[in-house]
């Protein structure tokens, strides 16, 4: 058993107490709670029989969820069209849009129509009512409503199996039957194959109020980020009603946007029809001034014409050279003949030097041939005044006359051929020349007629395109997993409202505790002394059972003797090696045990063969004697005032060898005056001498100031401070005493360390006190039990504890 103390004196020392106070904390607090077992216990019940009403009658939610996947019509690659982008088609969908749609009271109205849900009905129990959607033995029917945006509630209360009362009126209605009140004209319409109840309701809501009511209750996400796959669920009483609901939507989803092509559709349609009758008036508008403008600029084929032209004018400038080529040939052979020198020359008239008049040509080779034959006579040597050569020379001169004229009449005819060829060519330039303008014209009406027909026939083929695409119109939306009806409830979730239970079962009682110790100003553990005051814990007293005072003994193995025998160890470290000392017992007021610390350290001192004195120094209220059942006599105070000889007032303890004990005495009127006397100092003298411990046991310091007075014959103090009865601020008087050595070597002893406190000291103190041995391990003698069973049954879970040392 470890038998040292800790001194405080050293900083390092009073950290590794605070650590070791830390490492305790669950232990600590385990034994603090465990003594309130049965309010545990109890709030526990309660909490889980709240639990089992709760659950037993509260009405269960239901949850339903359902996926769609939601695309795109906009195919990968498509290509960048106009008039696509104008009117919208072909565009990317926004998830979060057709989030917000599907979320939408207007589109929660159409479900709401389809499945006739601005009624429900109920079915009235004891303590609560339930949703019978789809399972009620009566629909209602509605021929005539008052107000349709005002609720109402018809309260239905079942007769017999063909009459009912309504809205507790007197006058019996039968099923299948019309009837009307002020709310508007019914009918409850039987259902065959269901069983009637006593009492039901059927509440009727706006379209705009049930439409609200459900969409708030839809949840949509996205079940995967990024992607067009949706979750949606919905909870609800009923879980038909819930299915439905979240598959009726889907469907309405689905026409909505089936419905917003084929509007879009129709829009374009439209839209084309009204362009194309437009473009109709202002196309024909364009033909007929096209036309009148080709009729009146005679523009028939404007290219062909066009190259007609340039072809008559080259003709007529070919024809004109060609012309001008044979009248210069023509011109060039005159010249030749008229020249005298050539009327005999030797080289003759070309025959017709590319002209082709045959008179010409044949004029040409008689005159040719006569001058041949002239010649030949002057080279066969005839003279010239040979009539043969004459008669040649006149053939020549006549031929060559014919020749003038023939080629006279030629070059005329030539001159009247190139002025008309040149007239036509230059007809033909006029006309050329003119074109350009007329095409010009032309071109300009031509192009707003093509473009005019160009943006027809887009129109055109728009419209056919888009007849075709409202044809073949489908949703843009797919459902993967329709909503299914489960009946397993997920609120209120029973594991869980019975987990919370058992917290709040737990809490409210461990609340009180906590609360109770935040406002308990009272020490309850020997950290409570040790964040206070740095003087040293000498040893920690655990609360007896027995009746008597002084507990130590030869035969006495209990726990508290063990403690108090662990206290005489320590106090050597206190003392030194002294074989003589004197030790002053006191604390802060009177209840906390002076007298039962000093009885038992006077035992403990005289069992180790010391001769030990008690003094019963509280001389205002004396318990030392009574505790140890001695009868009362003269004492101290006889001493003090001379009336006694000390020897003679000395008494020996029965039964404790080396144990003596001083009475008080009576008790005077002036005690702190009294102590002030030298009969005091002689007293101390004389016992120091006659004996090897002395023990004060004197008045509480913080009420009377006999403990002050005394101290100066002290060599050491004890101060007692008492477990669940010292107040921690007089732990602060403590700090003052021994910080200002007010009292000499102050050393503090916890007293009635008990488990009923709550802090568990038995077995989980600084030194491993208490019940942490029990008669099992035959270290102590077990203490008589207690009667009170709550605090038997701590005495047993004392020694299960796992955590002991």
């Amino acid at each position: 058993m470890q038998e040292t103390v800790n001194t405080n004196t050293n900083p390092s020392n009073n950290n590794q107490a605070h650590s070791e106070l830390w490492n305790l904390t669950i232990r600590d607090l385990f034994f603090k709670y465990i003594r309130f077992l049965p309010l545990f216990v109890l709030c526990v019940a309660l909490a889980l029989f709240g639990a089992y009403a709760y659950l037993r009658y509260a009405t269960p939610i239901y949850s339903t969820n359902a996926t769609m996947v939601i695309s795109s019509d906009q195919a990968p690659g498509a290509r960048n069209d106009k008039f696509e982008e104008i009117f919208g088609e072909g565009k990317k969908v926004n998830i979060q849009s057709e989030i917000e749609v599907l979320k939408s009271k207007a589109l929660m109205a159409r479900v709401v129509q389809k499945q006739d849900l601005q009624f429900s009905y109920a079915v009235k129990g004891k303590i609560k009512t339930i949703n019978i959607y789809k399972y009620g033995p009566f629909l209602i029917e509605t021929d005539q409503l008052r107000d349709s945006n005002s609720s109402f509630i018809l309260k239905i209360r079942v007769l017999n199996e063909e009459q009912f009362r309504v809205n507790d009126e007197t006058t019996p209605i039968r099923f299948n039957e019309t009837f009307k009140n002020a709310l508007g004209t019914f009918r409850l319409v039987r259902r065959p194959g269901t069983t009637l109840s006593k009492d039901y309701t059927v509440s009727y809501q706006p379209l705009a109020a049930a439409a609200a009511e459900f969409s708030r209750a839809i949840m949509v996400a996205p079940k995967v980020a990024g992607t067009g796959i949706l979750s949606i669920s919905m909870q609800n009483t009923n879980p038909n009603l819930a299915a439905d609901v979240v598959n009726q939507l889907m469907v309405e989803y689905g026409d909505y946007t089936k419905e917003l092509k084929n509007q879009t559709s129709d829009q374009t349609i439209a839209f084309i029809d009204s362009r194309m009758e437009v473009l109709g008036r202002e196309l024909d508008s364009v033909q007929n001034n096209l036309l009148r403008y080709a009729q009146d600029n005679n523009l028939i084929d404007a290219e062909a014409q066009t190259s007609a032209y340039f072809d008559n004018l080259s003709s007529s400038d070919k024809a004109i050279n060609e012309q001008q080529l044979q009248l210069n040939t023509a011109e060039y052979i005159e010249i030749y003949l008229r020249d005298k020198k050539n009327s005999y020359g030797p080289v003759i008239v070309p025959s017709s030097l590319g002209l082709n008049d045959p008179t010409l040509n044949e004029l040409v080779n008689a005159y040719n041939t006569m001058q041949i034959e002239r010649q030949q006579l002057l080279d066969g040597n005839v003279p010239a005044e040979n009539p043969a050569v004459k008669e040649a020379s006149e053939q020549i001169e006549k031929l060559r006359i014919s020749l003038l004229e023939n080629l006279s009449n030629i070059k005329n005819s030539m001159r009247k051929t190139i002025a008309s060829l040149r007239q036509s060519g230059g007809l033909a330039e006029g006309q050329l020349k003119a074109m350009p303008y007329k095409l010009k014209g032309y071109l300009e009406l031509k192009k707003q007629v093509d473009n005019k027909q160009a943006l027809y026939n887009i129109l055109q083929e728009k419209r056919e395109q888009t007849a075709i695409s409202r044809a073949a119109n489908v949703a843009n939306s797919q459902v993967v997993e329709n909503a299914y009806v489960s009946f397993k409830p997920i609120k209120p979730n029973r594991r869980s409202i019975q987990l919370m239970a058992i917290l709040i079962g737990l809490a409210i009682p461990a609340l009180f505790v906590f609360v109770s110790e935040m406002l308990n100003d009272k020490v309850t553990t020997r950290y409570d002394v040790e964040k206070i005051t740095s003087a040293p814990i000498l040893g920690e007293i655990g609360h007896s059972y027995s009746e008597t005072v002084l507990l130590v003994g030869k035969t006495n193995r209990s726990m508290v003797a063990e403690q108090f025998r662990i206290i005489r160890s320590n106090l050597q470290y206190v003392i030194g090696k002294a074989e003589k000392f004197v030790l002053l017992i006191t604390s802060s007021y009177s209840g906390e045990g002076k007298s039962f610390i000093s009885t038992n350290v006077g035992g403990v001192m005289a069992l180790a063969g010391r001769k030990t004195i008690i003094l019963e120094f509280d001389i205002r209220k004396p318990k030392l004697i009574s505790g140890l059942n001695m009868p009362k006599g003269p004492g101290i105070t006889n001493f003090l005032i001379g009336n006694s000889a000390l020897p003679d007032l000395i008494k020996p303890v029965p039964g404790h060898e080396n144990l003596f004990v001083l009475p008080c005495g009576p008790i005077p009127p002036n005690p702190s005056e009294l102590l002030l006397g030298d009969k005091t100092d002689e007293l101390f003298d004389w016992l120091r001498k006659e004996f090897d411990v002395v023990i004060i046991d004197t008045a509480p310091v913080g009420m009377v100031s006999d403990a002050q007075t005394l101290s100066k014959y002290a060599d050491a103090t004890l101060y007692i401070v008492r477990q669940g009865h010292t107040f921690k601020k007089q732990i602060t008087l403590i700090e003052e005493f021994y910080q200002f050595k007010k009292l000499p070597k102050v050393s503090v002893v916890i007293n009635d360390v008990k488990m009923k406190a709550g802090y568990g000291y038995y077995g989980y103190g600084r030194y491993g006190y208490g019940y942490g041995y029990g008669q099992d391990s035959s270290y102590y003698e077990e203490e008589t039990a207690p009667d009170n069973f709550f605090e038997r049954l701590l005495h047993k879970l004392s020694k299960l504890n796992p955590f002991r040392k």
